[in-house]
């Protein structure tokens, strides 16, 4: 025995050697070393033994979801959508009588209104994030949606286009409410209801489009009911966005007395250390770009930017395509036909993502989902100029089997819907722990806000042009388009597995804890003391 071992052993009380009368001076390798404090001990045996009371302990992803306030946070979500959305099916007519522009034209202004809106987003979500970890979610969520209120309703009263900026903008400024919801959802769900959980979130963020087109122009479309009010003549927009402000009025007040604040302050706060209050220490926290290069974040990140690139490109492109004249490649809808249709794809898209998603993600997994999603988004952009050439070339017997497919087809391409709420329980698997999960969230939506920004007013931009070149017969776009979802295809197959990355965390966490062997020694180490094997 080395004199270490010796003064080790002399420095142990008798208590101690009596109650293990039989150890070994040399242990072998995988057994942990006695030692002299009492607590320790019993610390290293729950680590050797897992007691019955923790096996009777109930699993935390066994938390039943709260359906009450996920319900509540959904309504509060509505309101994005519904202001984002809402003006799709009239915001050309509007732009266009307000600017007195050429048909050709409009898609460029209409990009361009959305596509300020969501740069306002991009700048201003991260200081909504900061500020609900600040002050809570609850408080920042009520004031962003009351400032959404107002913007909403000063939109309809635009007459300039130069006011349709500003409105748009301004409603941009208060959009903290999809971070903070969104962070809000995770803190209620766990990993075996957050499948749930999101197909609500996404299926709330379809609903918006319902209103616009069978709300504009109350005057001429309802003479009977609006026709003598000549507010409405005026203001031919003002009550969809009168309707919609409204909304946000209700989900303000049923977020500020129903919503239950998620953030807790107290987990890791107040000062105390480990050994003053029991509670763990604070982890350390990651920079931005730490968690950029994160095993699995990269490439989740960037499929999130592309999927949603997809997503508001075609958002974007298919209200000014069914605008748009027939004999220049549109399909010549008026706003009501488009906020009909608009409204059967909202519908589509809730039955894939509700009664579709769930088992399917159950039976194939996340990637699977994105894979198939990847695999279907390709031919459903090649058929859309198809719909234009039936009415184009068809004649009569062309429009009749026009309205008879375009619904069938329409519901059946909205299954790509599926990859929305996939990319999101992607990224939260991604995550490298759940302290990281709101910042990873932050960026992701900024990221979202930043593809947002650009792509309504570049992909109407291209439409537009396009369609007065009539390169292609004017359906150039949909080329374009079919070669953004091939890249997809390819990216989808180099998607992360999830559960390796869970593994590498919790290895992670148990080499920062001392539970790995390290330098070729086998011990551990326990509140400061070490012990060794040989």
């Amino acid at each position: 025995m080395t004199n270490d071992e010796t003064d080790f052993h002399r420095n142990v009380p008798e208590d101690s050697k009596d109650r293990n009368p039989q150890k070994r001076d040399v242990m072998p390798a995988g057994d942990i070393a006695p030692t002299a404090d009492p607590e320790i001990s019993e610390v290293t045996t729950l680590i050797d033994e897992p007691s019955s009371s923790s096996s009777n302990e109930v699993d935390p992803d066994d938390k039943p979801l709260p359906v009450a306030q996920i319900l509540v946070l959904c309504y509060a979500r509505w309101v994005e959508p519904v202001a984002f959305f809402s003006i799709f099916p009239y915001i050309n007519k509007m732009a266009q009588e307000n600017g007195n522009l050429a048909d050709a034209d409009v898609g460029f202004y209409s990009g361009l209104i959305e596509s300020l809106f969501s740069l306002t987003q991009m700048a201003v979500m991260i200081l909504w994030g900061r500020a609900a970890d600040r002050f809570g979610r609850k408080p920042v969520l009520v004031f962003s949606l009351m400032g959404v209120t107002l913007a909403t309703a000063l939109f309809g009263m635009a007459k300039t286009i130069s006011q349709m900026i500003l409105f748009r903008c301004l409603a941009g400024v208060f959009a903290g409410t999809i971070v903070t919801i969104r962070t809000m959802i995770s803190e209620h769900s766990t990993a075996k209801t957050q499948a749930r959980a999101f197909s609500w979130f996404a299926f709330t963020g379809n609903l918006g489009i319902l209103f616009g087109g069978a709300l504009a122009d109350p005057a001429g479309q309802y003479p009977g009911l609006f026709g003598n009010i000549q507010f409405f003549k005026d203001y031919p927009y003002a009550l969809p966005s009168f309707v919609v402000g409204g909304i946000a009025v209700t989900a303000v007040l049923v977020t500020a007395f129903l919503a239950e604040e998620t953030l807790k302050k107290d987990i890791f706060g107040g000062g105390s250390d480990t050994e003053e209050s029991g509670a763990p220490a604070k982890p350390a926290s990651m920079t931005t770009w730490d968690l950029l290069k994160s095993p699995g974040v990269p490439i989740v990140l960037y499929t999130y930017g592309h999927i949603m690139l997809l997503a508001f490109s075609y958002t974007a492109i298919v209200p000014v395509y069914w605008f748009t004249r027939i004999d220049l490649g549109g399909l010549g809808f008026t706003p009501l036909q488009i906020s009909l249709l608009l409204g059967l794809n909202g519908l589509a898209q809730a039955i894939w993502i509700l009664l579709v998603f769930p088992p399917l993600q159950h039976r194939i997994g996340t990637n699977g989902v994105l894979r198939v999603c990847a695999i279907a988004y390709p031919f459903f952009f090649a058929v859309c100029p198809f719909f234009s050439v039936l009415l184009r070339y068809g004649g009569s017997t062309g429009e009749t089997i026009f309205w008879f497919i375009t619904p069938v087809l329409l519901c059946l391409g909205c299954g790509v819907s599926m990859s929305f709420t996939a990319i999101q329980l992607a990224l939260n698997d991604a995550s490298p722990s759940p302290v990281t999960l709101g910042t990873l969230n932050a960026l992701a939506l900024s990221l979202v806000s930043g593809v947002r920004s650009f792509s309504p007013a570049l992909f109407a931009s291209l439409f537009a042009i396009s369609a007065r070149t009539q390169w292609l017969w004017g359906y150039a776009i949909w080329v374009l388009m079919v070669l953004l979802a091939l890249g997809y295809t390819v990216v989808s197959r180099y998607m992360p597995d999830y559960d390796e990355l869970r593994r590498q965390r919790e290895r992670r966490e148990l080499d920062e804890d001392g539970l790995l062997n390290v330098g070729g020694l086998t011990g551990v180490t326990i509140a400061g003391a070490e012990a060794y094997t040989e």
